[in-house]
């Protein structure tokens, strides 16, 4: 496991303090950032219902148009608090940190998978982008992998991957964010 591996959840903590600390909301961009954020928490649980993390290559749902929707999900969820802050360092600090730590992930879970599914994992890169999703972008649509993978959502899987806690988080963020907005 790299060091962007280990530290990427204790540095999304830091963010979110830093976040709470130092943010200014206002109604307006209070509620484009919640949008955001429930956007990219609603990926985030339609991944996680399609991904049985290290025993299957996950092929449907999301994973059709993003090789990586649950860093997609994190990314909505960290630029819309950010843009809730009103605070271009904030902004400026979370895009900073998440190209920083997410990127080298992402290349990193790339060699595993390569390793773990070889021609599968290839084939599949080739036709469904790493990060953002573009429209005609699939050459061939994923279908043609064969493949022993769940094609339908399972809550069971929502929860085995543990996203009700970071639905929780987001939840208690979002409060926290609305109290303060309603103090200053």
């Amino acid at each position: 496991m790299t060091l962007a591996q280990k530290i990427r959840v204790p540095v999304g903590f830091g963010y979110a303090f830093l976040y709470l600390c130092f943010s200014q909301p206002r109604i307006h961009p209070l509620l484009a950032g919640i949008v955001l954020a429930t956007l990219g928490e609603t990926l985030r649980i339609w991944a996680s219902g399609h991904i049985v993390k290290g025993k299957e290559l996950a092929i449907s749902g999301p994973y059709q148009w993003t090789r990586n929707p649950l860093y997609l999900g994190s990314f909505l969820i960290g630029l819309g608090f950010s843009l809730t802050s009103t605070s271009a360092w904030l902004m400026l600090l979370f895009l900073i940190l998440f190209c920083t730590i997410y990127i080298p992930v992402m290349w990193e879970e790339e060699k595993e998978l390569t390793q773990a599914f070889g021609d599968r994992y290839r084939l599949y890169s080739s036709q469904v982008p790493l990060f953002f999703p573009f429209p005609g972008h699939r050459k061939h649509g994923t279908d043609s992998l064969d493949s022993d993978t769940p094609h339908s959502f399972q809550w069971q899987r929502v929860f085995l991957n543990r996203e009700h806690k970071a639905l929780t988080g987001v939840l208690i963020i979002m409060a926290l964010t609305i109290v303060k907005l309603l103090w200053l």
